[in-house]
């Protein structure tokens, strides 16, 4: 079974040269001779492909990384605040208030996602998500403040509004920057710092919340105040240093940004700034059966991922520890769920295959579930158990996104359908806030491990029918070398050579 091809396949033995230095790009004659519309591409002669990569990497990754480690923990820092007393203290007492502080957030955030990742491009990923780093931190030091239940879904909801752009744009704007065997690894560094959130913020709120009526203030308002604040610091940096478009990169000489262009033309199609957006785009791209195949991989496992999220802190304290101990129990299968996830993404990308790298870890979360339905008398066990659920969750995901993502040739397809998978898959996140509401008859919470299994399940075999669904387009695309009546321009953006619709994959399997 194979990705979705692209003109890069055949490219790669182009490109590739005999240096050392790089992944395939030989050095070039002196100068840079290359243009934009020529069949090879040569590394400028004072660098090679490899110390180019890694200018990339320090000049892209910490920043989206840092960014979206912000963005998850002022997301999910109120599960962390629950066990500091934050519904006593704004008189929830209804069951399922907390559930619906929850899902208000993803309300604004489903429905602005495509908007917010249109916009992305005509203002730049520098001015467009450190605004609204900015506004969500502003919001999350608002949350700190708030003296009623309604405050808090108020600052909730205004959380979804500015928070709706940052995972969609983050990773379009990595998918901007690399080639698509070169993108997994950094897909799944950038989508761990999910983990690191969780890890971070486990062991924040036990500090914090030792400063439990400092100044007045309990210790569930510290902490959305300390985060908020952080927030706010980073994002005005980040409004004057974050990273944006290749063509827009001033720290890349003219002839290394033509290299770069010219390299990603060849395995993606059109650049982020050819041409316009329209709501023929918008059409084509949701008309595609495997773009919803997409938002089915990624729905069914933001189910059991924000259930975890969430819920994690709840399940602990149900196994009678103090809330300090709480926090600080939250954080080893964070930690462990960011070591395995990096080792998959690694072992991906030398494989060259993603299909078996989502099932398997897709397996590890139902054995966990399994463990945590029947087993009810073993601390130890459920404890262990807690850490395949988040190992395999956490490392599917990102295999997930970057497959369906890096499957989309051209970055108007990219900018639409990467923010479709994502608004779509976080309808999921509306199911999650309520599977885990406390019930007296499920002290065990088998109702919301039964549904977060039969979410996971669904998203496996999404997995398996866009497996299936690429291999035989792919097939199908082979059989006419003509380009199938397609234009120039629209065989660039979908990713099809000029000269046929589909090249033969060179080791490329899903």
């Amino acid at each position: 079974m194979s990705d979705l091809k692209h003109p890069s396949d055949e490219e790669d033995g182009k490109i590739r040269g005999p240096s050392p230095g790089g992944m395939g790009v030989g050095v070039a004659a002196p100068g840079y001779t290359a243009s934009i519309t020529s069949n090879t591409v040569m590394c400028p002669a004072h660098t090679t492909e490899r110390r180019l990569k890694t200018r990339i990497d320090l000049h892209i990754l910490p920043f989206v990384s840092v960014l979206y480690l912000m963005a998850f923990l002022d997301r999910v820092n109120i599960a962390n605040a629950r066990a500091f007393g934050l519904e006593a203290d704004l008189g929830m007492t209804a069951v399922t208030q907390y559930n619906t502080a929850l899902v208000i957030f993803f309300v604004p955030y489903i429905v602005l996602e495509i908007p917010s990742n249109i916009l992305l491009k005509y203002l730049s990923p520098r001015v467009w998500l450190s605004v609204c780093c900015i506004g969500f931190g502003i919001v999350t030091t608002c949350q700190g403040f708030v003296q009623n239940f309604a405050g808090l879904l108020a600052t909730r909801f205004l959380l979804g509004v500015f928070e709706c752009v940052m995972f969609p744009g983050c990773f379009y704007v990595i998918g901007s920057w690399y080639r698509r065997h070169e993108a997994q690894k950094r897909f799944s560094l950038f989508f761990s710092s999910t983990s690191l959130a969780g890890a971070f913020g486990g062991l924040l709120a036990s500090a914090i919340g030792k400063m439990d009526y400092m100044r007045g203030y309990r210790g569930w308002r510290w902490i959305f105040i300390i985060e908020g604040v952080v927030t706010v610091l980073l994002g005005i940096v980040f409004l004057f240093t974050f990273p944006s478009f290749p063509e827009q990169a001033k720290w890349l000489r003219e002839d290394e940004r033509e290299y770069i262009q010219r390299r990603l033309r060849i395995d993606q199609g059109h650049s982020a700034a050819d041409r316009r957006i329209t709501s023929r785009d918008v059409r084509d791209v949701l008309a595609d059966y495997k773009v919803w195949l997409g938002g089915l991989m990624y729905f069914g496992l933001i189910v059991p991922a924000y259930s975890y999220a969430y819920f994690s802190p709840t399940i602990l304290s149900s196994y009678k520890y103090d809330p300090i101990q709480t926090q600080l129990r939250s954080v080893p299968p964070w930690a462990v769920a960011f070591v395995f996830a990096m080792l998959v993404a690694v072992a991906s990308d030398w494989a060259r295959h993603r299909f078996l790298f989502t099932i398997g870890p897709i397996f590890i979360a139902i054995a966990g579930f399994g463990v945590l339905l029947s087993v009810h008398d073993n601390l130890p066990m459920q404890y262990a158990a807690l850490f395949l659920v988040c190992m395999g969750t956490y490392s599917a995901m990102p295999i997930i996104v970057c497959w369906y993502n890096m499957n989309l040739g051209g970055h108007h397809r990219r900018a639409i359908g990467s923010a479709w998978q994502v608004a779509f898959g976080n309808i999921g996140g509306i199911i999650s806030t309520y599977s885990f509401v406390e019930d007296p008859e499920d002290p065990y919470w088998r109702k919301g491990y039964i549904i977060c299994v039969s979410f996971i399940c669904l998203s496996m075999v999404a997995c398996c029918l866009y497996a299936f669904s690429v291999t035989w387009e792919n097939k199908t695309r082979s059989k006419h070398a003509d380009g199938g009546g397609l234009t120039e321009e629209e065989k660039a953006d979908l990713g099809v050579s000029c000269r046929c619709c589909v090249v033969l994959v060179r080791g490329w399997v899903c």
